[in-house]
């Protein structure tokens, strides 16, 4: 058994509700006894979704026709077509942003931290390759002026150049032999062991003290932290490795981000200045591999099983031309031939390193072909759905509570909504409260008594209030005109 230390990351709870909708609206009617109240409470559920979708509709409408601009397959021609000048496209562009960001905060997403980002630089876990990101190839300029007029809090260092969206929380888990990687790891253990025996790692690392410890890691759950938010990591790097073990399977754990999303541009040149704005979005990706979703990547470097081959190839053709050379009766053809032997197989060589950068590339470019979920119009499409989807929920729990359970503070109803969640789906997440209530209150279907507390005006009543809508207009003449 390898005897190592554990090490456990602790997350922060998550607001979205990760609940389908169809099941929390059905799980909640059928905690209803009276079949009256059902039919109503799910009559209100659809009439609170159709309202939710509708205050949305144009607010969505502006972001999708925004985005038509700046979209890079269209987006050139429309705004040529438009006729604007540089500082209208300017001011275009940041009001694009500004929706899009409303976007994802009311979809419950937040902006990689740097702390999260030395997670992935700090070790691997199935993508083992040194992954960065080409610079020169990123705008700088349309992130830096939409974070000067809208500060953010802990924003990570290269926010001027592209942002990174997470949502959700999980784990992936996988089994294998991992042979090449346990080589590489091994390899790199030894490497790393001769040069701080020969002190030549001062050299090259003068910020390993600023990077011991990861300030989201702790060794030890503390009593009065939810166990839940607590991941263990199980990695190669941290596992006993040697030749004995070399062959006998592995499994090893890493927590992932459900979703990711990621928005750029690239860098114009002297002749063309560009305006395209690219958001990608990505599934269960992996904290450690959370390099698969940068921006304009540099072509990977070679791994330290990569670097003992070419090391040791060297080696060989140096000892093999030196031993010629001191042979007593040296012939020129003899010496001829090992050069060319020699020359021949570093030639091999190299050919297998390009051979190996090709086969990194194409790892790299099937790894988000995979994650890879959607990019441009689709992924706003998918995200002004998911917002209506998450508001709805929202506002149903808010209601079921305070209809099942009667007056509640702010404060109470939040701990009971967190509490249903739990109960009835095994779920955890950090209910939005506040959004919520908020809701509630527009549409009318909740007021407040002389100490603050919420109490629900009747599911009947709630019905009214919200009225006939649109859409349940246009299902009932769809219906009536079949019938005919």
């Amino acid at each position: 058994m390898d005897k190592k230390q554990k090490e456990v990351i602790r997350l922060e709870r998550e607001s979205v509700i990760p609940i389908l909708k169809p099941k929390l609206i059905i799980t909640l009617a059928n905690l209803i006894e009276l079949s009256s109240d059902r039919a109503e409470f799910l009559k209100l559920c659809k009439r609170v979704e159709y309202t939710i979708r509708a205050w949305y509709l144009l607010q969505f409408e502006d972001l999708m026709q925004l985005y038509s601009l700046f979209d890079p397959v269209s987006g050139a021609q429309k705004l040529e077509q438009q006729d604007l000048t540089s500082d209208e496209i300017d001011i275009l562009e940041q009001n694009f942003l500004t929706y899009l960001f409303q976007v994802m905060d009311k979809s419950n997403f937040k902006i990689t931290s740097d702390e999260e980002i030395e997670v992935a630089h700090s070790g691997q876990y199935l993508l083992n390759l040194p992954i960065s990101v080409d610079e020169s190839k990123l705008d700088k300029k349309l992130l830096k002026t939409y974070f000067e007029k809208h500060p953010h809090e802990g924003l990570p260092d290269f926010v001027d150049k592209y942002v990174i969206f997470r949502r959700g929380i999980g784990i992936d888990k996988t089994s294998d032999y991992f042979i090449m990687e346990k080589l590489d790891v091994i390899i790199a253990r030894f490497w790393r062991s001769f040069m701080t025996f020969t002190r030549l790692g001062k050299l090259f690392s003068r910020k390993s003290s600023e990077r011991q410890k990861h300030p989201k890691k702790d060794d030890e759950i503390r009593s009065d932290d939810d166990p839940e938010l607590y991941v263990e990591r199980i990695r190669l790097e941290n596992m006993e490795l040697s030749f004995r073990n070399l062959f006998s399977k592995n499994t090893i754990q890493e927590p992932t981000f459900d979703r990711m999303i990621v928005v750029y541009r690239r860098a114009g040149d002297k002749t063309k200045t560009e305006r395209g704005i690219f958001v990608k979005h990505f599934k269960n990706i992996p904290m450690a591999d959370m390099e698969i979703v940068l921006p304009e990547k540099k072509n990977p470097g070679l791994t330290p099983m990569d670097w003992v081959k070419f090391l040791a190839s060297a080696v060989v053709g140096l000892v093999a031309l030196v031993s010629s050379l001191e042979m007593p009766q040296a012939d020129l053809w003899v010496i001829f031939a090992v050069i060319s032997a020699v020359v021949g197989y570093c030639a091999k060589t190299y050919f297998t390193f390009q051979a190996n950068m090709a086969t990194y590339q194409n790892l790299i470019t099937q790894s988000m072909y995979d994650k890879q979920l959607d990019s441009g119009r689709g992924t706003l499409l998918h995200l002004c759905d998911d917002v209506i989807q998450q508001e709805v929920k929202e506002v149903i729990i808010s209601f079921f509570i305070l209809m099942e359970q009667g007056k509640a503070t702010r404060q109470d109803l939040d701990l009971r909504c967190e509490e249903l969640i739990k109960e009835e789906f095994g779920q955890s997440c950090n209910f939005d409260v506040d959004d919520a209530v908020e809701k509630l209150e527009k549409l009318g279907i909740v007021s407040r008594d002389a100490l603050g507390r919420y109490f629900f005006v009747g599911l009947k009543r709630a019905n009214e209030i919200i009225g006939t809508t649109t859409e349940e207009l246009v299902l009932k003449a769809k219906l009536g005109g079949s019938m005919l």
